[in-house]
């Protein structure tokens, strides 16, 4: 807050860092240091024109920024809460934060998120634990190990997580079928894939891959070659807290956004959180309209 205090600082500090000095025409992908510089009652605030398109622009033109009428400093600000908060932060904490109202601000955090989805996704390999979990809801009269699998109001999610990154999918149903389409798609072939042993991962060794099954049914948590899955349970308790604790409900809908916020925040764990701040603010982003985030299936 001290080093960027107003809208004016932000705008400088994009400029600096995604141009480095030579403003670039999202129009036409022109790169002229000496694009014009329009001012208005000779004060410049940051707006060019192409020398070669002749088309207006600003450093927020295209990115997840343009057409907010939310000044910068107000969106840094919930830019850094939203990824330094262990498990979020709610829109009406945002929005008695910044002084905005609470649709604003849930507009904001899913703009956001729009720019988390799928991360760094890419194959993984090496040793990978695979594992379901089942979102909303809550399990009544259910034996204690059985929790979830057949309740109609739950969400199937899978997560994969190798060499210490993780990323989740929201899928209809864990069926073999599904896993199999995952767990191919996914994961090189020379990998070693850890699952428990739920019945879906039974033709994992099928497929051509290393298996390794850790039995939770009966209480082993490690299996005889010191293989587990405690690293992608560890990510399920972060992403079922958050959800239940700071978002409370989720819509079907939209929870692949959520699940893809948390990857986010566990993949770049071990960085500090100014680190996170900037390297999300210096990438590519961009807009998402409020109509398209309504309508979204």
């Amino acid at each position: 807050m001290k080093s960027l205090p107003d809208s004016r600082a932000c705008k400088d500090f994009l400029e600096k860092h995604r141009w480095n000095g030579a403003p670039v025409c999202p129009h036409c992908g022109c790169v002229d240091e000496k694009h014009y510089r329009l001012t208005f009652g000779g004060i410049f605030n940051g707006l060019y024109k192409c020398r070669h398109c002749r088309n207006r622009f600003t450093v927020t033109t295209g990115t997840m920024f343009e057409g907010s009428n939310i000044p910068l400093d107000k969106w840094f600000y919930a830019i850094y809460q939203f990824l330094s908060y262990k498990k979020g932060i709610s829109s009406l904490q945002l929005s008695r934060d910044i002084g905005v109202t609470q649709k604003t601000a849930w507009f904001m955090l899913n703009r956001i998120r729009h720019n988390l989805m799928r991360e760094g996704i890419g194959n993984h390999t090496g040793i990978v634990q695979v594992d379901e979990t089942y979102i909303g809801g809550r399990n009544k009269g259910r034996f204690k190990f059985n929790r979830g699998r057949s309740m109609k109001q739950k969400i199937p999610v899978v997560g994969i997580l190798s060499d210490d990154k993780v990323h989740a999918y929201v899928v209809s149903n864990t069926r073999a079928g599904t896993l199999e389409f995952i767990i191919n798609g996914l994961i090189d072939n020379d990998s070693l894939v850890v699952t428990d042993g739920w019945g879906g991962y039974h033709y994992v060794h099928d497929f051509g891959y290393t298996h390794e099954v850790v039995e939770h049914g009966i209480r082993k948590y490690v299996n005889e070659r010191g293989f587990h899955t405690n690293g992608i349970e560890g990510f399920w308790s972060h992403l079922k807290r958050g959800l239940k604790g700071i978002y409370h409900s989720v819509t079907p809908k939209r929870l692949q956004m959520y699940c893809d916020e948390f990857a986010y925040r566990y993949n770049t764990r071990k960085m500090t959180d100014i680190e996170r701040f900037f390297g999300f603010l210096i990438k590519p982003t961009e807009r998402l309209r409020y109509a398209d985030l309504v309508c979204k299936t």
